[in-house]
């Protein structure tokens, strides 16, 4: 079973009688369906709707929760956290060290321990992240490789945090969207893309026969801009895209580049929505 350790990684404990309550009212995440040995992802979104903040949240035993997070914006998220703290009896406070170690492939099932969770973005429990412990045997390269093949993105590495809503980055499908929460903030645009129909942009799992370019490379067809390139593994990375672009290009058979690299792009096998029937006009791209 692989291993690799996370040292980009930082936890945040929210803990006391409010936690549950504080966190619910703020979080994209709905905390009623999160059951111990879980860790969904989640984001603090702005008034407009944008993440600013992403992580993965869990249970860390009573009236207690550990939100996991890049390591390099953690003291910025607790500051926010504060923010929004008011009179709310919650305690909010950064460790002073992370150690996480993600875990994948059929063995990874976690033990029933707050510092064991299975991550909820992946499929059938095939990824665990463990709390407070290291392992020797980390492939941060294999990890990598395994976390775009799933078509799993990640701000910094596939998208900027201020500049994707919730749907880009596909968390209404991965269950770090509850939309039969009350109000969070932001809730009322993600509501709105929800109900309406309206997200275009979308999560993209891309594929060549050559080494692709760097993250940050946009996806063109005839000059075109459909998407940006984010991280990638060689030849399989993963792009944020207007889905209906790149439907017009593949009803009309021209060839997305990457670059200068033709790729071929795919929607994650476990997503759940499609491309569009009837894709943009050039006119209108």
């Amino acid at each position: 079973m692989p291993f690799a350790q996370l040292k980009d990684r930082a936890l945040i404990s929210v803990s006391g009688p409010d936690a549950e309550h504080f966190l619910q009212n703020i979080l994209t995440t709905d905390l009623d369906v999160l059951t111990r040995g879980q860790a969904k992802p989640g984001a603090l979104l702005s008034p407009q709707g944008k993440i600013l903040f992403d992580f993965l949240i869990s249970r860390a035993g009573e009236n207690a929760f550990r939100l996991e997070c890049r390591a390099d914006i953690s003291d910025d998220f607790v500051r926010r956290l504060t923010l929004y703290k008011l009179r709310a009896r919650v305690e909010i406070a950064k460790a002073d060290q992370a150690l996480v170690t993600v875990a994948w492939g059929d063995e990874s099932t976690p033990s029933q321990s707050d510092s064991t969770a299975a991550d909820t973005r992946f499929a059938n429990g095939a990824v665990t992240r463990c709390y407070g412990q290291a392992d020797e045997q980390s492939d941060l390269a294999a990890w990598q490789a395994s976390r775009i093949a799933s078509g799993i993105a990640e701000s910094g590495s596939d998208y900027q945090l201020g500049d994707a809503f919730p749907h880009d980055v596909l968390l209404d499908e991965t269950g770090g969207v509850g939309f039969k929460k009350g109000c969070y903030v932001g809730q009322e645009v993600v509501s709105r893309m929800q109900h309406r129909g309206t997200a275009r942009r979308r999560v993209l799992i891309v594929q060549a026969g050559l080494p692709l370019p760097a993250a940050g490379t946009e996806l063109t067809v005839e000059g075109r801009p459909v998407g940006t390139l984010g991280s990638n593994a060689g030849t399989t990375g993963l792009a944020i895209a207007r889905i209906d672009r790149v439907k017009a290009a593949l009803d009309a058979g021209q060839p997305i580049m990457a670059g200068d690299v033709p790729v071929a792009v795919t929607i994650p096998a476990w997503a759940k929505f499609s491309f569009p029937q009837e894709a943009v006009s050039a006119e209108e791209a």
